[in-house]
């Protein structure tokens, strides 16, 4: 509360990053998205949310659509780090948006939209054999295209199919549209 209370912060959003283990310390006080956003509840300031990283929700163990549906729900989905990885290892992988679980990528990203998310979206990935630049377009690229297949999933009528519990509707609309 002191720092979220104290000028200028008290003004400013402030954003906690949980990441569940890393190479160094293996433990963490806040491993996972329901400890932070407990965290940030029970701080209670405004100006207190969440940054929510693919590759450390992974590590977690967690679905990372699940994760912003459920901070973005509370209001305190304040930022957005885009990566993928193998889930379960002792760091993280740092690899390109969707590249491991791109249907996990296209959930995530229409729950960015249910919840109305504005915030910023970062890229944190490793391009330790690509090119930057042209890893940081391709991210660029990727998003945007599932961005737009959010949105037609959305006006095709997915949220009915997923309100009946109707799986196979759902899937035979992805089908449809020719989103594998």
């Amino acid at each position: 509360t002191k720092v979220a209370d104290a000028k200028p912060c008290s003004d400013i959003k402030i954003s906690l990053e949980f990441k569940p283990t890393d190479e160094i310390s293996r433990f963490a006080i806040v491993p996972s998205t329901g400890a932070a956003l407990l965290l940030a509840r029970e701080v209670n300031r405004s100006n207190l949310g969440l940054t929510l990283d693919v590759g450390h929700l992974l590590m977690a163990g967690e679905n990372p659509a699940q994760s912003v549906a459920m901070v973005g729900a509370a209001g305190k989905l304040f930022g957005v780090h885009l990566n993928d990885g193998h889930s379960r290892l002792g760091a993280e992988d740092g690899l390109m948006f969707g590249s491991v679980h791109p249907a996990a990528a296209l959930e995530l990203v229409l729950w960015l939209q249910k919840t109305g998310y504005q915030g910023h979206i970062y890229f944190d990935t490793f391009p330790r054999n690509e090119d930057p630049v042209r890893e940081a377009e391709y991210n660029i690229r990727r998003f945007k295209a599932l961005w737009k297949q959010a949105e037609r999933l959305q006006a095709s009528g997915l949220d009915e199919l997923l309100e009946n519990h109707d799986a196979q509707g759902a899937l035979e609309l992805l089908e449809s549209l020719g989103i594998s």
